[in-house]
């Protein structure tokens, strides 16, 4: 457990006590709320990150588990990208599969929008890439909002590569979703999708813009030119 305690000893040194204090509210900590019961010691993301490049060729995926493991957000942040690294650098296909079955089996501690955001695309992207895609869909059925969340965020990096298909199929799925932090994803995934092809997010919002949550027709939306979006957001289409 060397590694282990040297990366939380190092966090520890860099902890502020008065971004620890405004963290639980940004991150919406209190009672019924998304991220009720998280606990921050407010440390900076460029920090986590530095620390993770320093240890992640040492520390073993036992250790990284267990940090993911800790009440403390910025642990838990910082092993996600301590195993991003690690999936990045992994050459083997067994080792690639190793990391994504830790991941998959933690996913109840990534149980906020940064720590889904930082390690789904990046971990559970590439791996998926040329596999079925079921696990994606399993995801987005689900009841946990980070597990639905999980599942259109891992699309973004299809649609680096230009397949839009999961992430049009998987918005179809969540259209009807109640929270505003799937509504701001799905908005930025189909936003995402129309920087590469107008064509293609325009043709989806034509079809369902009319029956989406306004936060997410908002997002998706947000780099067209004033009057279309006007016109989407009037009804008018």
């Amino acid at each position: 457990m060397q590694c282990f305690q040297a990366v939380k000893d190092e966090l520890e040194k860099h902890k502020d006590v008065e971004k620890a204090e405004f963290l639980p509210k940004f991150f919406k900590v209190g009672p019924g709320e998304y991220g009720e019961g998280d606990r921050f010691i407010g440390i900076t993301v460029p920090l986590q990150r530095k620390v993770a490049r320093k240890y992640f060729k040492d520390i073993s995926l036992g250790e990284t588990e267990k940090l993911l493991q800790e009440p403390i957000h910025e642990y838990r942040l910082t092993a996600l990208f301590l195993l991003v690294l690690k999936y990045e650098h992994a050459k083997k296909e067994e080792d690639k599969k190793e990391i994504v079955d830790l991941y998959l089996g933690n996913l109840s501690y990534v149980n906020n929008w940064d720590l889904v955001d930082s390690s789904a695309e990046k971990i559970l992207g590439p791996y998926l890439w040329d596999k079925d895609k079921d696990l994606l869909y399993k995801l987005a059925g689900s009841d946990n909002l980070w597990e639905q969340r999980i599942a259109i965020i891992t699309t973004y990096h299809f649609i680096r590569k230009r397949q839009f298909s999961d992430t049009l199929n998987i918005a179809r799925i969540l259209l009807g979703h109640k929270h505003d932090l799937i509504h701001k994803a799905v908005g930025w995934m189909l936003r995402e999708v129309g920087n590469r092809d107008f064509e293609t997010e325009y043709n989806f919002l034509v079809e369902h813009y009319k029956i989406m949550p306004r936060t997410m027709l908002r997002y998706a939306i947000e780099k067209f030119d004033e009057d279309l979006r006007q016109q989407f957001l009037k009804g008018m289409i």
